[in-house]
């Protein structure tokens, strides 16, 4: 009797809320299954990396699109007097900024309004700045009485035009093409108000074989 009693109370009292887990012997029962992804479902770290993939596309979008709005513009070359380093059609970006924090300077190829019409956009290089002396002698530019090197033009594209003496006038520059040969340029109009000029020719972009800088 007492010996009963005494197994009774060594018997662990079972939680009513607990049900009995039956084990066959030493082996475990198996793990849940974790049914497979079904074709053409991503999965969770695909999904990351795809979210990862979609912010750093939208992000360099909206950098390069402010860059492109607010400091620089495309543009379409039409004609060649700009040759050998502009061809007609390439696509080129101008920098619509750099004039405000600094000024035209020798050799800057710039885009400006032309003066006798506002709604045509041309293209050329500077050759002289306010108060500067500028003179072409059968097609050798002198400015302040030096002649100038210009190493960006070929000599399949100078011409034998000669322009009196002229002194740039405060506020203006004097701009050339390059292709001497069918260039019209301050040669024939004059120099330009650097009002006009609304960007500095940067990169070209397109065709690939012409990409690079502009210099």
């Amino acid at each position: 009797m007492n010996e009963e009693r005494s197994l009774n109370e060594e018997r662990p009292m079972q939680d009513p809320q607990i049900q009995p887990v039956l084990v066959e012997g030493n082996t475990l029962p198996p793990a849940p299954r974790v049914p497979p992804t079904p074709p053409g479902v991503a999965t969770p770290q695909q999904m990351k990396i795809m979210k990862q993939w979609v912010r750093d596309v939208v992000i360099s979008v909206a950098v390069a699109s402010f860059i492109i709005m607010f400091l620089y513009q495309p543009v379409r070359v039409q004609g060649t007097s700009m040759l050998p380093r502009l061809e007609d059609q390439d696509r080129l970006f101008i920098n619509k900024f750099v004039y405000r924090f600094g000024d035209v300077k020798h050799g800057d190829v710039v885009v400006f309004l032309y003066p006798g019409d506002q709604t045509k956009s041309y293209i050329k290089r500077v050759i002289g700045l306010p108060g500067d002396d500028v003179r072409v002698d059968r097609g050798h530019v002198f400015v302040n009485g030096a002649e100038l090197s210009e190493p960006y033009i070929a000599e399949r594209y100078q011409d034998e035009r000669s322009v009196p003496e002229v002194i740039v006038p405060d506020g203006e520059v004097f701009v050339m093409g390059d292709h001497r040969n069918i260039s019209s340029d301050s040669r024939d109009f004059g120099p330009i108000s650097k009002k006009l000029i609304y960007g500095k020719a940067a990169y070209v972009y397109w065709p690939m074989k012409d990409s690079g800088s502009v210099q």
